[in-house]
């Protein structure tokens, strides 16, 4: 159960490692039962950045919850001990762990292919590089562009579905 939570919540908040692991039970959850929307300030940035948590992902949390009797102020991911969060070492070799189980080379992959994998299927769908900027919490438009790795073709590619 704490696997499907963490590996939904990480697509669906976009954050990076460290403000994954960091999260507490009050960022989510914070009446017992994981919440549509929550806020949480990124370590890197100092910036607030919101996200929305799926049907799915509020369906894994809330029975991870139940399931390991976790309460308010606690991390929601413990470390090896109890009073600690998860380390983002212990994240990369849960996702290495997981990666290699479905086939995958977890050399090829990370802790942050899973904060750029919605944001990217995001772009791709909508084509909107503002809100994906948003949502990924970046200052500069730039920062987006270079994130995502958009090419001119792909630029093109989104212009010629647009019809005048």
């Amino acid at each position: 159960m704490r696997d499907l939570a963490l590996f939904n919540l990480a697509i669906d908040s976009k954050l990076r490692g460290c403000d994954v692991v960091a999260l507490k039970v009050d960022d989510i959850a914070p009446n017992g039962y994981a919440v549509d929307r929550a806020t949480v300030r990124q370590k890197k940035t100092g910036r607030p950045v919101r996200f929305e948590l799926t049907e799915q992902t509020r369906q894994a949390v809330d029975e991870y919850i139940r399931m390991a009797g976790k309460r308010a102020g606690e991390f929601l991911f413990t470390g090896r001990k109890p009073e600690t969060g998860l380390t983002t070492r212990q994240y990369a070799r849960l996702l290495s762990g997981w990666l290699s189980s479905i086939g995958l080379d977890p050399h090829l992959y990370g802790t942050h292919s899973l904060r750029r994998t919605k944001a990217t299927l995001i772009y791709r769908r909508t084509g909107n590089l503002r809100a994906v900027q948003l949502l990924l919490g970046h200052t500069k438009i730039e920062s987006t562009v270079r994130y995502l790795g958009i090419e001119v073709d792909d630029a093109l590619a989104i212009a010629e579905q647009v019809d005048v």
